[in-house]
């Protein structure tokens, strides 16, 4: 390899050593907001926090479907 060569790789390491910072820094900053907002330690945790208010909101959703047939019906509508 030539000099130049290890001075390209060595701007890339440096370069990639930075980008893993920000992005560990990023994580770290999402992971504290998933803390704080919805109470989840880890992704786990949220995806499970996830599938039940997905369930939440199914339920709901049918209620209030339920809930207008029946106004339907009742009003002729």
């Amino acid at each position: 390899m030539t000099e130049k060569e290890l001075l390209e790789l060595k701007e890339d390491v440096s370069e990639a050593k930075i980008k893993v910072s920000e992005l560990t820094g990023q994580e770290k900053a999402l992971t504290n907001q998933l803390k704080t907002d919805w109470g989840c330690k880890t992704i786990a945790e949220a995806e499970k926090k996830l599938k039940e208010m997905d369930d939440e909101i199914a339920s709901i959703d049918k209620k209030i479907e339920v809930g207008v047939k029946e106004l339907e019906e009742k009003y002729e509508v």
